[in-house]
């Protein structure tokens, strides 16, 4: 009989345990991300795949604040954060690792055939939900990531591009070690 996991269950760590364990070498970038759900959705995605760091970058928002809490769950607690005033400078304190933002762009690689680095860090930056990541930003990167898609709309949500990129890149980077 199949039934649903009760909480207690679940062995989830403790804030405090979660900051002890080994990380994923995933680093991830918000580039002038607007909305604060967005926000406490990517942590919360971020806690769940052991995300290292997030940079939080230009008008994004930071903790704390409810309407980050109010999706995050508490995940702005565990998840190491910094607050950079503008992408660039997020970028080149990063500089060295594989750099690589999610975005539709002439040259893009499709998530599936992207190739992660087994000797260095990703990062992943994700732009703002209107305009997207800025030119100067994407210079910056060593790779374009795009997710297909194949209806009648563009995009997806920030963060639903977030978690989908992070689950496809957590997998590779596992399958590497």
């Amino acid at each position: 009989m199949t039934r649903k996991v009760k909480n207690e269950e679940l062995n989830r760590l403790t804030v405090e345990k979660y900051r002890k364990v080994s990380k994923s070498p995933l680093i991830v970038v918000l580039d002038n991300i607007r909305s604060m759900h967005n926000v406490g959705a990517i942590f919360r995605t971020s806690d769940a795949f052991r995300v290292e760091k997030i940079y939080l970058c230009g008008i994004t928002a930071t903790p704390p604040h409810r309407d980050i809490r109010k999706t995050a769950l508490g995940a702005e607690e565990s998840v190491d954060w910094e607050y950079c005033s503008n992408t660039a400078e997020a970028l080149k304190k990063l500089q060295g690792n594989h750099i690589c933002a999610l975005e539709q762009a002439v040259g893009s690689i499709p998530l599936r055939d992207v190739q992660v680095p087994s000797d260095k860090k990703f990062v992943l930056v994700v732009g703002n939900e209107v305009d997207g990541v800025d030119q100067k930003v994407l210079d910056f990167c060593n790779e374009i990531i795009e997710i297909p898609q194949f209806g009648t709309k563009h995009s997806f949500n920030v963060s639903v591009s977030a978690g989908i990129t992070l689950w496809e890149i957590f997998n590779k980077v596992n399958e590497n070690q």
